[in-house]
């Protein structure tokens, strides 16, 4: 275990290079032990030899709390083992107590980077240059090489959406595994095709703000060129129209508009200045 490329003891001297710096590279378990600890014992060998099967998938830094006391301390280790998988600089994940070996290599599949994911990635980049021939072959051959890859279903969608299929885009997105129901990724995809659901056979911008201008309370035609704002990426301009239609009608579309501004929140990510102003907005306007 001490010569595997995969396997390397931590201390404080390094911890920042291996763990946090190497984690930009690859992720790196961290399992947090001591010698005292007859589960960590249990659990080591287990994780080196997951580290071997993996192929350098991830690294796995060991960590002596006895030696390490203020290491463990820093990370917050209360109980071991604690096993804790670092990405991009952070701790995104963790697990106490020594898990079986099917529950940790569900734990480690969640988060490691698969060989088809490339594949995967390479779909998107020909859907979003407007070749869905090309991205549904890419899709296909990821499906042959790695069955298990958990985003297919995902890709699968965002296909039918970008070629125009939105209703059966609409419809797979419901039949996503329930693993996916709090994914934030699809719940900012189901608001993009529910907006370009709502524009499929409605005018143009143009006509829409023609109407709008006649009739201010045309909550259709609001809601319409909100939906055609967000496709094109004007988000501020779309949430004024969806604060707008809320203030002004509340049953249009089962409040649409309310709905309409919690979709594109979700789009854009809880840290994005335009959530955090109109969603105040949102609350002074409702309370």
């Amino acid at each position: 275990m001490s010569h595997s490329p995969h396997v390397v003891t931590v201390t404080a001297a390094n911890f920042h290079a291996v763990v946090i710096e190497g984690s930009y590279e690859r992720p790196v378990l961290v399992d947090f032990w001591a010698d005292w600890c007859a589960p960590c014992r249990m659990l080591m060998p287990m994780l080196a030899k997951l580290a071997e099967q993996y192929g350098g998938r991830f690294l796995l830094a060991k960590v002596d709390t006895e030696a390490e006391q203020a290491l463990a301390a820093q990370f917050g280790i209360r109980s071991l083992p604690t096993v804790q998988l670092f990405r991009n600089g952070q701790v995104v994940d963790q697990f106490m107590g020594a898990l079986p070996e099917p529950q940790v290599r569900e734990f480690l599949d969640r988060h490691l980077p698969r060989a088809s994911d490339g594949l995967l990635q390479q779909a998107e980049a020909a859907m979003a240059g407007g070749d869905p021939a090309g991205a549904r072959a890419l899709i296909d051959r990821a499906r042959a090489e790695d069955p298990d890859n958990k985003r297919l279903p995902l890709i699968e969608v965002r296909l039918l959406a970008s070629s125009g299929e939105i209703a059966k885009a609409l419809e797979a997105i419901d039949g996503l595994p329930l693993e996916f129901v709090s994914d934030p990724e699809v719940a900012a995809l189901r608001g993009q095709l529910n907006f370009a659901a709502a524009i499929e056979g409605a005018p143009g911008e143009t006509e829409l703000n023609a109407r709008l201008d006649a009739d201010p309370r045309d909550s259709e035609a609001r809601y319409q060129i909100a939906a055609h704002r967000v496709l094109r990426g004007d988000y501020e301009c779309a949430l004024e129209h969806l604060l707008e239609l809320m203030k002004r009608d509340r049953a249009y579309g089962e409040d649409a508009g309310r709905k309409g501004m919690l979709a594109v929140f979700d789009l854009l990510g809880g840290g994005n200045d335009l959530v955090a102003r109109y969603r105040a907005r949102m609350m002074t306007a409702l309370y």
